[in-house]
């Protein structure tokens, strides 16, 4: 005799559908912070520049050591790309650094659900950062 069974359960692929199909824009997904795979990803522009590279690196393991889940996207591809890649995976925030804003100690944080730009000291981006994403998991 065939056996046939079927599971109507809530599992984890149903579960990750349905912050999708809550969560989302055009442009892509948009986790919680939550839920999300990442907290943070760290976009460097000019990821040839030993200097810039050096620095994002830095700023990884300081963001992880602050508790925060981060990836380093240093693959050598246009601006455009890492953005648009960003924003389809849906990491809740977007650290842009790059030489020029390396040269002035700056970094760009994008919240992806708001769109909101925001130019931050790096010496405070670890804790500025971190103090939103521990917020956001305790919401």
């Amino acid at each position: 005799r065939a056996m046939f069974m079927g599971c109507y359960g809530i599992g984890v692929e149903r579960t990750m559908a349905a912050v999708v199909e809550s969560s989302h824009d055009d442009a892509g997904m948009i986790w919680p912070v939550s839920v999300a795979p990442y907290e943070v990803v760290i976009t460097v522009i000019r990821a040839d520049d030993a200097e810039t590279a050096a620095a994002a690196e830095r700023l990884a393991i300081d963001l992880e050591e602050a508790g925060v889940e981060v990836i380093l996207d240093d693959r050598v591809e246009r601006p455009g790309v890492k953005f648009a890649d960003a924003e389809l995976v849906g990491i809740p925030y977007r650290i842009t650094l790059g030489p020029r804003g390396l040269a002035d100690g700056l970094v760009e944080v994008t919240e992806r659900r708001a769109a909101d730009r925001t130019e931050v000291a790096l010496l405070d981006v670890v804790a500025w950062v971190a103090e939103r994403v521990v917020s956001a998991r305790n919401a």
